[in-house]
């Protein structure tokens, strides 16, 4: 594992123009945000050793390096799920590899359902917890301690100074913005209303089938992680009606300026 996350990461900064520090992980139909960086450099997963091919649509599937707002960063252009069959430490090989390169600070955003009834398609929520029920850990097995602690703590597992910049760059524009947890399902089948309802009863506020492998990772890491959900549907049952990726995209799609706006404004006051 660690000569896979050294050989990629080596071929990775043979190609940098810049030094990032801050990580972004770009969601389903979220990717637009890696299209604004400038002085960019583009790397495909499948030049990198480990990496598998990201099957989803609205995932490219690449690294993007460059500036956002003046800013050094590296972009997921896509990112890869348990659902697709992978491992968790095939799912979380991108994170390994960003902190070799020296990022410090990582954002992860995601398309999610709607399970707090308040929340409406094109909410944004700043994630402060999540419920991982992946019934797997991308942690399992032997420990390497050059990567980290054994027993990781997830006590704070998304920055409260990260959320609160969050919070001032959402005010900055004038966006009114969620908060809650984050629920993890396997996936890639969508929540039963039994399922929504048990959720909403643990507590969930928001549900997907990402994320979670990739905030733990970072945490064994030690990154300071901040995480970002478009709301893209009510969760199944709220509404009558089916749920379909084709929805995910749309309404990505239609909140992509106040997402990118957001995003931009967090970076900035963050870099």
């Amino acid at each position: 594992m660690l000569s896979t996350i050294n050989e990629a990461a080596s071929i990775v900064q043979e190609k940098m123009t810049v030094n990032p520090k801050i990580g972004l992980i770009l969601g389903s139909g979220l990717g637009i945000l890696a299209d604004e960086l400038t002085e960019s450099v583009h790397i495909p997963y499948e030049s990198l050793p480990g990496f598998p091919t990201s099957t989803v649509k609205g995932h490219k599937g690449q690294f993007v390096i460059g500036k956002l707002e003046g800013i050094p960063v590296i972009a997921m252009q896509g990112r890869y799920h348990y659902y697709e069959g992978y491992d968790l430490k095939q799912v979380t090989l991108p994170v390994r590899v960003m902190k070799e390169i020296g990022i410090t600070t990582l954002i992860v955003t995601n398309a999610a359902g709607g399970v707090n009834l308040s929340f409406k398609p094109g909410d944004l929520m700043i994630i402060n917890d999540h419920i991982n029920m992946l019934g797997n850990n991308p942690l399992f097995g032997p420990n390497d301690d050059t990567l980290g602690d054994r027993f990781p703590d997830m006590s704070k597992p998304y920055h409260p100074a990260l959320i609160e910049a969050a919070k001032q760059a959402a005010n900055d524009i004038g966006l009114s913005i969620q908060e809650g947890v984050y629920f993890a399902t396997p996936g890639p089948n969508y929540e039963t209303p039994a399922e929504v309802r048990m959720i909403r009863t643990l507590g969930g506020d928001a549900v997907g089938m990402s994320t979670v492998p990739e905030v733990i990772v970072a945490n064994h890491a030690k990154l300071s992680v901040l995480g970002i959900s478009c709301i893209t549907n009510a969760g199944s049952g709220i509404l009558d009606q089916p749920l379909s990726h084709q929805e995910v995209i749309e309404i990505t799609e239609q909140i992509k300026d106040q997402f990118v706006k957001l995003i931009k404004g967090i970076v900035k006051k963050i870099g």
